[in-house]
């Protein structure tokens, strides 16, 4: 299979899990935030859970909709791939403060890490120009 097809699959995957994972955080915000080790308190607390894990989610959701149908644009799969990487980024500086991320969140960074750097790796190459 041609590198450009296990991308735009690849791109499609995580375009499902983000909007599944969404649609989880919508339907269950309590149990979603435990899960993460969050503890939302009042309006403020919900509203940034739901900006981050709602609409942070189907924007990358999007995005790699977008990308995975504009295979020809390779730009739009590496941004997709730098929003997946910018979460185990932040968590890594986290680390650096206060220690690593334990149990389903150090899986889920594990994760984000792995589909994030297999979407650079598989980006397009440009072909040599001709001489």
């Amino acid at each position: 299979m041609p590198l450009a097809a296990l991308r735009r699959q690849l791109l499609q995957l995580t375009a499902t899990v983000c909007s599944l994972a969404a649609l989880l955080a919508m339907l269950d915000p309590d149990r979603v935030a435990l899960g993460m080790g969050e503890f939302p308190v009042g309006v403020n607390g919900y509203s940034q859970f739901y900006a981050i894990y709602v609409g942070v989610r189907l924007a990358t959701a999007a995005l790699a909709l977008l990308a995975a149908r504009h295979g020809d644009q390779p730009l739009l799969g590496d941004i997709t791939a730098l929003f997946i990487l910018a979460q185990p980024a932040g968590r890594l500086i986290a680390a650096l403060a206060i220690g690593l991320p334990k149990g389903f969140l150090l899986a889920v960074c594990g994760i984000e890490l792995a589909g994030g750097l297999l979407l650079l790796a598989l980006r397009p190459r440009r072909p040599e120009p001709q001489r």
